[in-house]
């Protein structure tokens, strides 16, 4: 049901500033309302919501008025007109870690009360969308975005005071700003000790699910074989320790793997090591991998424990069928390869693994579709975003399962934690395919999708030429293939890269121009990488090569000639390359030896 009504808002609001006591102006505000019955039982509860919150901030005010000094987690600053942004930055990340070892929800950060607490007024930003906009300039510093919880202003008979409402930092994430971090000594604005850092990092370890022990598993528990892989896969991983690791009874070898604790089975050890049958033992989670065909006719199979052997058994389902770049006249060279790259499959899926949320009790689910593959587990993803993860390219502060991830890293089942990422767009940038997409903005799970076809053939074309690209620049280029938004600073580099064309609204990639054909640098460069990839090239596999790059327009004869030209020049003038065959007709090149 629509109603509609006029209502008038009333506040109440200091006629300046700093006002001696009692001197207010009221304003009223007339305004029309249209919206439905629910949206009015919300009003309503926004009303009573508001009305608590001004009174619970004069009481948290007028507490902290009465403090004898400062604390870790209050903060008073005159800020009469203004105040340095860096300086909040800081205050934010001290008050936020204070506030955690301290077992606070949150800290506060007081504008417009000098140092002997009394009020002064600020008039820091008086504009509320200023207010607003320092929310998202703190966020783009600090750790994982961590904002304010709110800003509020309060009017008071002395003057105006702006309260910060900080978070506490999150159970074994210390905040930094700008990458440092800080923290409280007294009333002292420091960096955060060492030893503070470590008390805040180490919360996680309580908290770890993965870390936990088992209280019926015995290792009767584990099956047989998946021990034997894992000890075929530690020794991979660590190879100077294989002469060590034939001595060592099971016991002692996944106690050194870290995958059991002092003999004790954890939840990790039946996630990767147990049977079948004891998935129930961790119940609630939910330890399987669902692999499904969305394609007809369509197909489904569930996968359970030990993951360290259902991984290849979900690989062997995906239809990774030979994929040829030849699909029509603006393809690059006639190559073969697959439509995913084997290992990309098994970082993904032993990613789902180390990084999924089982409090949610959700499986593992892998998507088959005919030219794309979709993985999604459980839980948001961590990191800040897919491009701080490339652009560090470091191992993050905080993971999930921590205790887990690290037992993968052991039995070689994951990269280095942290490099994995980085790892798959290199992959995928080198076999000049479409990066992966990953789907982070619903809290409840991450979702990972992995191309199994070229999406644009200018983009290829691009990441063919540019072998150097950087990969940041690669991602803002496949942003713009799949026609996603870009930021203005990517905008900038892939515009001086002569890489793209068109309003910011509608761009496209730059290609070749059919008519016109490539450069000789273009055609050395193409025949370079070729030689490159196949070790030696028939005349007949060259032309093949840059005959759809030649002006179209060209006779069949100029064309030969054209190549013939480029080979000349590249073996004699150049010499990169040279005729490995005595015979012209049949040449068959090669790079040359320096």
């Amino acid at each position: 049901m629509i109603i509609s009504f006029w209502v008038v808002v009333e506040t109440r609001r200091a006629t300046s500033l700093q006002q001696p006591k009692g001197k207010y102006h009221t304003v009223r505000i007339r305004t029309k309302l249209i919206c439905t019955k629910e949206d009015i039982c919300v009003l309503l509860q926004m009303k009573n919501q508001n009305i608590m919150t001004e009174q619970k901030l004069h009481t948290i005010l007028s507490n902290a008025l009465t403090l004898p000094a400062e604390t870790e987690i209050v903060e008073f600053k005159e800020a009469k007109d203004n105040f340095h942004f860096d300086k909040i930055g800081k205050y934010f990340s001290a008050l936020s870690n204070e506030a955690n070892l301290k077992d606070k929800s949150c800290a506060w950060l007081i504008f417009g009360v000098n140092n002997k607490h009394r009020i002064v007024g600020s008039r820091y930003r008086t504009s509320r969308k200023d207010l607003d906009n320092l929310k998202k300039e703190i966020a783009d510093k600090t750790t994982h975005n961590i904002s304010f919880t709110e800003i509020y202003e309060l009017y008071t008979p002395d003057g105006r005071v702006v309260m910060f409402q900080i978070p506490a930092a999150p159970q074994g994430i210390p905040i930094a700003f700008e990458g440092f971090y800080f923290g409280r000594l007294n009333e002292s604005l420091v960096a955060l000790n060492i030893e503070k850092i470590e008390r805040i990092r180490n919360q996680s370890v309580d908290r770890d699910w993965s870390r936990k022990i088992v209280p019926d598993a015995t290792f009767d528990d584990l099956d047989k074989e998946a021990i034997l892989k894992a000890r075929i896969e530690y020794k991979k991983k660590h190879p100077a320790l294989i002469d060590d690791v034939d001595t060592w009874d099971d016991v002692t070898f996944l106690n050194k793997a870290k995958v059991t604790l002092g003999g004790k089975i954890t939840n990790t050890a039946i996630l990767l090591l147990g049977t079948d049958e004891a998935s129930s033992l961790i119940s609630p989670a939910i330890a399987q991998i669902t692999w499904a065909l969305k394609e007809e006719p369509s197909d489904y199979e569930h996968f359970h424990t030990p993951f360290i052997l259902t991984v290849e058994k979900v690989l062997a389902c995906i239809r990774n069928l030979k994929f040829s770049y030849m699909v029509d006249d603006n393809s690059l060279f006639p190559k073969e390869t697959t439509r995913y790259d084997k290992w990309v499959i098994r970082e993904l899926l032993h990613n789902c693994v180390a990084h999924t949320d089982y409090s949610k009790s959700s499986r593992i689910i892998v998507l088959e579709y005919k030219d794309r593959l979709i993985f999604q587990n459980a839980g948001s993803f961590i990191p800040d975003s897919i491009e701080e993860v490339i652009r560090h390219n470091s191992p993050q502060d905080y993971f999930r399962n921590p205790f887990l991830a690290n037992a993968m890293v052991n039995l070689n089942m994951i990269e280095t934690v942290g490099n994995g990422i980085q790892k798959i767009f290199t992959i995928q940038k080198e076999r000049l395919f479409p990066m992966p997409t990953y789907d982070i903005a619903n809290e409840s799970h991450t979702k990972v999708t992995v191309y199994g076809k070229l999406l644009n053939d200018n983009y290829t074309y691009q990441l063919f030429l540019h072998p150097e690209m950087a990969m940041e620049d690669v991602i803002a280029l496949d942003r713009v293939q799949k026609k996603q938004d870009i930021s203005e600073e990517a905008l900038g580099r892939l515009r001086s890269l002569k890489m793209v064309k068109g309003r910011a609204s509608l761009l496209e990639i730059i290609g070749t121009d059919k008519q016109k054909g490539l450069s000789n640098k273009d055609y050395k460069q193409m025949i370079l990488k070729l030689l490159v990839e196949k070790g030696s090239a028939t005349r007949e596999e060259i032309e093949q090569t840059l005959m759809p790059f030649l002006p179209h327009d060209l006779p069949l004869v100029k064309q030969q000639k054209k190549i013939s030209n480029v080979l000349v020049e590249l073996s004699s003038k150049d010499k990169k390359i040279k005729n490995a065959s005595k015979s012209i007709k049949y040449s068959v090149w090669e790079l040359a030896k320096d």
